[in-house]
This record gives C-alpha cells, sequence and structure tokens, in this order.
C-alpha cells in the first residue's frame, strides 16, 4: 500500500489573514484555528488550537511595519517550533526591513540580516517570499529560500492589455536588471530614471535615461511606499512626450499621502499584488491576487516537486 504524505497544515498572521483565506482555498485547504490573547499593555500571545505536532505548516504573515506584524510572525514560529511540528515554512508575501541589506553609511544595522537570523532562531525551517527587495537577501539564511517573482502575474496582465509602443522603465539605477528582464519578455526598449535624493523618501533631483517619445511606459519596481519615486517618474515622462505611463509594483505598501499622490499624478494605473493588504477606494489601482502563485508553490514544497518555472523572470 502507497504511504498517503498527510497534507500540511496552514496558518495565517492577523494582518495577512485575508490573503491567507485565499491561499488556502487555492490549496484546496481550510485556514487553521489561531487563538490571540492580548494584555492591557498591547503584548499578544499566539496559540495554535489544533495539533501540529509531526505535520508540515505553512505560517503566512507578511512582516511589513508595524513591527507587531514581525513580532507575530516570530511568536507563531517559536510556538509550532515548540509544538513538535516537523516543517515550519515562513511563507511571507513580502520580506519587510529588506531595505536596510547593507551599511550605507557608518553606524547603521543591516537589518535585513538580523531578521533573517531571528526567523531562523524562531523556528523556521524554509521561507518562501515574493520580489525581495535585493536578490543577495537569499544569502542571509541558511535555510531554504524561495524567491518568487511577481513577473510570473504582471507580465499576462500587461500583454493583455494589448499596448503598442511599449517601453520598460526603471525608476532607478538599482532596478535595472528587473527592468531587463521586463524588456526582454515584451521585447521592447528599456529607459532608466536617474534620482538623488536629500534624505529616506525625498527626492532632490530626477533625470531620464533615454527616449519615450509616444511610448506607452510601464515602470516596474519592487514596492511602492510614499510614491514619490514612480509618480514623480511618470510626470517626468509625460512631460518628455510619453502616450501613457503606467506603474507594476509588488508590494503596496503606500504610506503617508501615496494615495493623494497617486490620484493627482499622471499615472494612467498602478499595478500591485496583494501581498500587502490595503485600502483600495481608487480607480488608479488595479490588485492581482498572489494567492494562486503562493498556493501552488506551497503545493509543489510539500511534494517535494519543482519549482523552477516560478523563479523565471
Amino acid at each position: 500500500m502507497a504511504y498517503q504524505v498527510p497534507e500540511p497544515k496552514i496558518f495565517a498572521c492577523t494582518q495577512s489573514i485575508e490573503l491567507g483565506r485565499k491561499i488556502a482555498a487555492s490549496y484546496g485547504a481550510d485556514l487553521g484555528k489561531i487563538q490571540f490573547s492580548r494584555y492591557s499593555d498591547g503584548e499578544f500571545q499566539p496559540s495554535f488550537e489544533e495539533s501540529i505536532r509531526g505535520a508540515r505548516i505553512f505560517i503566512i504573515g507578511s512582516t511589513n511595519p508595524s513591527s507587531e506584524n514581525l513580532m507575530e510572525m516570530l511568536l507563531m514560529l517559536d510556538a509550532a517550533k515548540r509544538a513538535s511540528a516537523r516543517h515550519i515554512t515562513a511563507v511571507m508575501p513580502y520580506f519587510g526591513w529588506a531595505r536596510q541589506d547593507r551599511k550605507d553609511k557608518p553606524r547603521v544595522p543591516i537589518a535585513a540580516k538580523l531578521v533573517a537570523k531571528m526567523l531562523e532562531t524562531a523556528g523556521a525551517t524554509r521561507i518562501i517570499t515574493m520580489d525581495l527587495h535585493a536578490d543577495q537577501i537569499q544569502g542571509f539564511f541558511e535555510k531554504p529560500v524561495d524567491h518568487l517573482f511577481a513577473s510570473t502575474l504582471f507580465l499576462p496582465y500587461l500583454k493583455g492589455l494589448n499596448l503598442g509602443d511599449l517601453c520598460i522603465a526603471s525608476p532607478d539605477m538599482g532596478g535595472s536588471k528587473r527592468a531587463y528582464a521586463y524588456s526582454k519578455a515584451l521585447e521592447c526598449d528599456v529607459v532608466i530614471c536617474y534620482k538623488q535624493r536629500a534624505k529616506a523618501n525625498v527626492i532632490s533631483h530626477m533625470e531620464l535615461i533615454g527616449d519615450v517619445q509616444g511610448k506607452n511606459v510601464i515602470l516596474v519596481d519592487d514596492m511602492v511606499d510614499t510614491a514619490g519615486t514612480l509618480t514623480k517618474a511618470a510626470d517626468l515622462m509625460m512631460e518628455r512626450g510619453a502616450e501613457s505611463v503606467r506603474a507594476v509594483t509588488t508590494h503596496g505598501l503606500l504610506s503617508g499621502n501615496a494615495y493623494e499622490k497617486i490620484e493627482k499624478s499622471k499615472l494612467t494605473e498602478l499595478i500591485i499584488t496583494d501581498s500587502i493588504p490595503i485600502d483600495h477606494n481608487q480607480n488608479k489601482i488595479k490588485i492581482l491576487s498572489c494567492a494562486d502563485l503562493f498556493a501552488d508553490v506551497m503545493h509543489r514544497v510539500h511534494h517535494n516537486t519543482s519549482i523552477s518555472s516560478k523563479f523565471l523572470m
């Protein structure tokens, strides 16, 4: 009689509960039961309300600030480890604190490395994430990391728009590799924005390298935070004669007055995933769900089949 691999158990952190439900439904399972106890001072304690002894479990949770989201993931990992789960996979659609991936000036932390170590210490035996801010963050882990690309969601959508005279744009020099990958898939040219920052989230100067005259431009980036870079780039490209400008960004942090900037900008559309829950009340924002992508990869991981196709741009 053939051995039947027990099905895994899927849980979600509170801020990713909606995405967790979608992923579980796509996988063909129900979300596991977790109870959160809170003290009056804000301290909280997660509790698995079902046995996970010897099981493979997936814990879904993006770790965007506030730091409670990261703390919640760490506590759930620790609880799973102490409950004798066999494999504990942290499914992190958005890996927070990733912008601090190196020392860019003296006496600062490398937060991405610290977070990686904390996740492993807490009990994660595998990480599944999407569009890290820097690919080399995978090297901060001693455990396996499955780094997925949201381009598998975005490219079919962009091709479905049937836009002529396409041009891919990177909002900064650091995103040029991503832009070239999209341009190869869509068989079009690339332009790059060169920007200088006065400080974090504040751009002092931006210049365009390349020609966008008469082009339908697609800006590609891994995240949109205050939307300052994207909206400034879109306005600059329209001034330089672009026919239209759309932005494709995986993670919609959308902090501060980002919604207002997007609404007032010359962007035709902002296309993001649901890796981070957002207040979707604008016509310019299009959300593509990453639930099926993560459910598929989780199924492949559990059944030890190849996931290399999900790594391709």
